[in-house]
């Protein structure tokens, strides 16, 4: 009898409780064949606290399926492996070329991981991996988990980091001769490390729920709105002749 079978055929026929993981079978005061059927319809798990009797405790070659991301600031969770530029630039043509173009300027609307340094602040800016990212081992871990746009998660370890080292070096931050691995990309110093905010400074607004001698809502005023400031540059077309209200 398949899984979904027993569970509808112990759903009509046995006499249930509402349990930690929902309704399952009322075993106590049976003996016998009726005990044996009736423990029978219980699934695994199903008297545990917070279990709902499906699947099973992931294990570690499980967990370690899904645990692959690296973090950018010290490339924390990045694997053993090394590529250099030269493979990369193999591996690139191959994998990454018909997006983004043989030396990274970008094909179609797909793009472009080079150039747009000195762009952020213009009226069309340009963030690139040179231009815009603040860690090398962050450009790992996006190609690892994303890329190839056709089939992700399937290159190699090494393959990855000699993909990292020649996008580093088309963008003039890292030399020809460069090896990537866990140890030195997070040496890398990214053109725009320092111009990222790492301390939010808008001030905290969370207050407390007002439960009594609370302030009337006709009393509230806006004193402050995003309107007409300008906070976001201007792309090309409609929007470029929008005005605030």
């Amino acid at each position: 009898m398949s899984s979904s079978a027993r569970r509808a055929f112990c759903y009509r026929s046995s006499p249930r409780k509402r349990g930690p993981g929902g309704w399952i079978p009322a075993c106590a005061g049976m003996s016998g064949i009726t005990l044996l059927f009736c423990l029978w319809c219980i699934p695994a798990g199903a008297a545990s606290p917070g279990a709902f009797g499906y699947g099973h405790v992931a294990t570690p070659q499980e967990i370690a399926g899904w645990n692959i991301d690296a973090r950018g600031s010290d490339g924390a969770g990045l694997p053993p492996g090394k590529g250099d530029v030269s493979h990369g630039a193999d591996v690139f043509i191959q994998q990454c070329g018909p997006c983004h173009g043989t030396f990274g300027e970008g094909e179609g609307r797909y793009p472009k991981l080079e150039g747009g340094v000195g762009t952020l602040t213009a009226d069309r800016p340009e963030p690139t991996v040179g231009s815009y990212w603040p860690f090398a081992p962050t450009l790992w871990d996006y190609i690892n988990r994303a890329m190839p746009f056709s089939a992700p998660h399937t290159l190699s370890a090494d393959d990855v980091y000699a993909l990292t080292a020649y996008i580093l070096n088309f963008n003039n931050i890292v030399p020809a001769d460069f090896v990537a691995d866990r140890d030195t990309l997070p040496k890398v110093k990214m053109p725009n490390r320092d111009n990222f905010t790492w301390t939010d400074p808008r001030p905290d607004t969370k207050n407390a729920a007002c439960m009594k001698n609370c302030i009337e809502p006709q009393a509230v005023k806006i004193i402050s709105t995003a309107e007409g400031k300008d906070l976001t540059p201007r792309t090309t077309g409609p929007l470029d002749t929008m005005k605030a209200k």
